[in-house]
């Protein structure tokens, strides 16, 4: 009896220890996001938007009202420097969404993506400047050939599993991003889509090309990787500097963390200087396999 009497002692002392801590969150100052890419044989395309608080309601009418308009984009590949102009795309919900890209009034003075050079990014808004340089490397990692198989211990027969043949390069520094389209879509990036050649420098390998995914949609994890029959798969396997490799590695990490108590906080690690976000250069390559029925 006294053992009973004691155990509700101490755990009325640890309750009353107990203390009721309220904090509101700060609303930060919101930060220029930048989304540039500048692909080989293609002009550059930049997205600029605004930062959301963390505990903000995301909606479409918040999306659409964080978009920077009216912004100074300017691109330069060292020799020529090209002012960019903003245009609008209607979306099919609605909603306007806004983009820069080369002036079609002054093509002349247009820059394309190119092979083995370097691009400088340059954005004038709020009285601020925003600079980022990215590189588009050579095309030297390849994909050799694509094949595809039945998916591996799936009772559905209509599952197939795409194969590549890859040739890595001597020398460590190759970095690839892929992305996959099916039937004519739009190109989708893997869930993990950016790969180094810590493992595999200067060697022929084999691996698998998981269909890539729209983040905006829910992922089947069961089956998102697979193919059906009658399928005509495009993958699209370009080349990347390390800037922008550290970027989506470190997004993806962060993306797939989401909801996971156990991970450990990532820092997204972009390449613009005062803002968040990216400007990437990609060397692409594209390779096309017609799945039979």
């Amino acid at each position: 009896m006294k053992r009973i009497a004691y155990l509700i002692f101490i755990l009325s002392f640890f309750s009353s220890c107990e203390k009721t801590i309220n904090f509101q969150p700060k609303d930060s100052t919101p930060l220029l996001v930048v989304e540039a890419n500048i692909e080989s044989g293609q002009p550059p395309l930049v997205v600029l938007s605004k930062s959301v608080n963390y505990f903000s309601k995301i909606t479409p009418e918040l999306l659409a009202e964080s978009f920077v308009r009216n912004a100074d984009v300017y691109i330069s590949n060292g020799n020529n420097t090209h002012k960019l102009k903003e245009y609008a795309y209607p979306n099919i919900g609605g909603y306007t969404l806004y983009y820069y890209t080369i002036d079609s009034a002054n093509i002349a003075n247009a820059i394309y993506g190119e092979f083995n050079k370097s691009y400088q990014l340059r954005i004038v808004t709020g009285g601020t400047e925003y600079t980022a340089t990215t590189t588009i490397p050579s095309l030297s990692k390849k994909i050799d050939s694509l094949w595809w198989k039945p998916a591996p211990d799936n009772p559905d027969t209509t599952k197939v599993v795409l194969m590549s043949r890859v040739t890595d390069p001597p020398g460590y520094g190759n970095y690839i991003r892929y992305f996959t389209s099916v039937n004519n879509n739009p190109f989708f990036p893997g869930i993990a889509s950016v790969f180094d050649d810590q493992i595999i420098d200067g060697t022929t390998y084999e691996i698998q090309v998981e269909q890539g995914v729209d983040r905006n949609q829910e992922i089947d994890l069961e089956n998102y990787s697979f193919f059906n029959r009658g399928d005509t798969v495009t993958v699209k396997f370009t080349n990347i500097d390390k800037a922008t490799f550290d970027f989506w590695r470190t997004m993806e990490f962060s993306y797939q963390s989401i909801g996971n108590p156990f991970s450990s906080p990532t820092k997204v690690l972009g390449n613009i200087k005062g803002a968040l976000g990216y400007f990437g250069g990609y060397a692409v390559q594209y390779k096309s396999l017609i799945i039979p029925k």
